[in-house]
């Protein structure tokens, strides 16, 4: 069942990280953070952080592969390698690049990698820059897969800046988080591999930052009205929890298109410009929250099991 999640219940986890846009769960149920300043951070069970690799760049999403690797979406621009999608090994702490330029263009902003249960990494890239020109509404951004024997192919264009994707239990559909649209899209994957037409799912979230220019500057109650979506995931019962990130809010769509706020922190005393969602521990009922303003993630009880994804399946 649905219900909002108190406040107080958050606690900072994971002090001391940078820029931990992602958390990433292992099979075994480790606890890894993006970390600017490395790659990846996993968090001991005395707190302490144990920092591995050098991407570069801004590590944004994380995701675990099926043999225990950690794929990384590099948001760092157009620079060397740091836009790229990467993949970190954790017996060696090498980092290797996965997709480094689509169609000779050296990519500019991966943001987000999920694996589906074939191995195939779906991978969003929200714009080839610059960012005022894309947080003012263009439609650059776009939706890749790297498949096992290395071809990548683009398989949808056109979006409002592309940022978390997720998909389904069954892998019928790709959801994608459409930053400046404040909404949620989804596509049809075909048995073909190719993506069908996006439709929304469900409805746009609250007001884009263009609507309240002439407000600025922000009230919290001004902020609690943007809807503008970063990350996404499904719990156990098929609900997709997005993250308002400017509005300090999670929210979770269900099955029949209605939204529920789950969090919200308006005044930012713990939870600060919310990023993405990752489920845990004991029964996947640990959920922890990511933030690009932060040092720390959030972790708190979950009302509801998150969904097992494709590298917490195959054990």
């Amino acid at each position: 069942m649905l219900k909002e999640i108190n406040l107080s219940q958050c606690e900072k986890f994971g002090i001391g990280a940078s820029r931990p846009e992602d958390v990433a769960v292992s099979a075994e149920g480790e606890v890894w953070l993006s970390d600017k300043k490395s790659a990846c951070a996993k968090v001991n069970t005395d707190g302490t952080l144990s920092k591995m690799g050098d991407v570069r760049g801004a590590p944004n999403g994380i995701n675990f592969d099926l043999e225990n690797r950690i794929l990384i979406a590099n948001f760092g621009g157009p620079e060397s390698e740091c836009g790229s999608l990467q993949r970190l090994n954790l017996d060696d702490g090498l980092v290797e690049v996965l997709c480094r330029e689509i169609n000779g263009r050296a990519l500019y902003g991966s943001n987000y990698p999920i694996l589906d249960t074939k191995g195939r990494i779906y991978c969003s890239h929200s714009t080839w820059g610059p960012l005022d020109k894309a947080f003012d509404g263009a439609n650059d951004g776009f939706i890749f897969r790297y498949d096992p024997d290395g071809r990548v192919t683009v398989l949808a264009e056109g979006i409002q800046f592309a940022n978390g994707i997720a998909l389904d239990y069954g892998e019928e559909y790709l959801y994608v988080c459409q930053t400046t649209g404040c909404n949620v899209i989804r596509y049809k994957i075909r048995q073909d591999g190719t993506l069908g037409q996006p439709l929304p799912y469900g409805p746009k979230l609250g007001l884009s930052h263009i609507e309240v220019q002439d407000k600025r500057p922000l009230s919290s109650e001004t902020r609690s009205m943007l809807g503008l979506t970063d990350g996404c995931g499904f719990d156990c019962e098929g609900n997709l929890w997005v993250t308002l990130v400017l509005a300090n809010k999670i929210v979770a769509i269900t099955p029949q298109g209605k939204v529920k706020t789950m969090l919200s922190d308006p005044e930012g005393h713990t939870m600060i410009n919310p990023t993405n969602v990752t489920w845990g521990g004991p029964q996947m009922k640990d959920l922890y929250i990511g933030s690009v303003t932060t040092d720390y993630v959030v972790k708190v009880p979950s009302p509801i099991a998150g969904m097992p994804l494709a590298h917490q399946r195959s054990n």
